[in-house]
């Protein structure tokens, strides 16, 4: 059996295994927007505060794929952690499906920079974790279809701790997909894979989105991958932490690698560097206006 015959039986049992009213990619997604209006979010006090974010506003559609992307200390990770309730905002409030944001809840699954695993739980158990505390039919073997999905089955009763950093990634982002969440938040979560592993990755979360119409908020440092995944682009301004511009990304579905090489690619790959740039030179301390310093 080849590995693409494989992959595609495999993916034919997430599928399967979904529960009824996420099946089908003609779905019309129905819940997982989100809805953030005059966010602000401040640490510390006196001379040691800082402005993380500042009368933020953000809409996105059930469904939509976004990335945010912009300089380091613009407020990404803050802002996705608003979203999922795990940071309470300064002022200002987050809606999802209408409803307020107070604490982290099981309608969004949710992949960290790193690797948040219960050491005490075996791979599988981590997985299967999830879809057991919901309810799902088969926590197991929905469990082990997404292992195998990101390539680890053959680690199902392994203890994270014996696991590389890039494998305890790719267990999580299983662990976050396996319950189906209406809402996925993901916070760089490839940036501890190998190059080719990433790639893969990537096509896999898009052929997920695609059929459950799961909303995707995804924070990356990477304008290729930002492009290649998104529907719209969210470029954050930083000093404070805001919203810049929102790019949309006119590019066909299903996406494909070789896209990376188009001149439709190259324009939002250039489009989109110029306005990151012009908030690192703030970071840095630059005076002078980008477009001088890009010649």
């Amino acid at each position: 059996m080849t590995k693409v015959f494989e992959k595609d039986v495999l993916w034919k049992e997430a599928v399967r295994m979904a529960p009824a009213s996420k099946r089908g990619p003609d779905m019309k997604p129905e819940r997982g927007s989100i809805a953030a209006s005059e966010l602000s979010v401040v640490f510390g006090k006196g001379a040691a505060q800082v402005v993380a974010l500042e009368a933020l506003d953000i809409s996105i559609k059930p469904g939509e794929f976004v990335a945010l992307l912009g300089p380091s200390g613009c407020g990404k990770s803050t802002l996705l952690n608003a979203m999922a309730g795990i940071l309470r905002p300064t002022s200002g409030r987050v809606e999802i499906d209408g409803a307020p944001v107070r604490d982290p809840n099981a309608g969004c699954g949710i992949v960290f920079q790193h690797h948040s695993l219960f050491p005490w739980m075996t791979v599988l158990q981590n997985v299967a974790f999830g879809p057991q505390m919901i309810g799902l039919e088969n926590p197991e073997s929905t469990a082990r279809t997404f292992l195998a999905l990101v390539g680890l089955e053959q680690y199902a009763n392994v203890w994270p701790k014996n696991l590389s950093g890039g494998m305890q990634q790719r267990v999580g982002i299983a662990r976050a997909l396996a319950t189906y969440p209406p809402v996925l938040l993901m916070d760089e979560p490839f940036g501890a894979l190998d190059a080719q592993t990433r790639s893969i990755m990537q096509e896999e979360l898009l052929k997920i989105w695609s059929q459950f119409k799961t909303t995707v908020v995804f924070v990356t440092h990477d304008i290729d991958e930002a492009i290649f995944l998104s529907d719209r682009v969210v470029v954050m301004k930083t000093l404070p932490g805001g919203i810049k511009t929102s790019v949309d990304i006119d590019l066909p579905r299903p996406r494909k690698a070789s896209m990376v090489q188009s001149p439709e690619f190259n324009r939002y790959r250039g489009e989109i560097f110029g306005l990151i740039r012009e908030e690192t030179l703030k970071v840095f301390g630059g005076t002078r206006r980008a477009s001088e310093l890009t010649t």
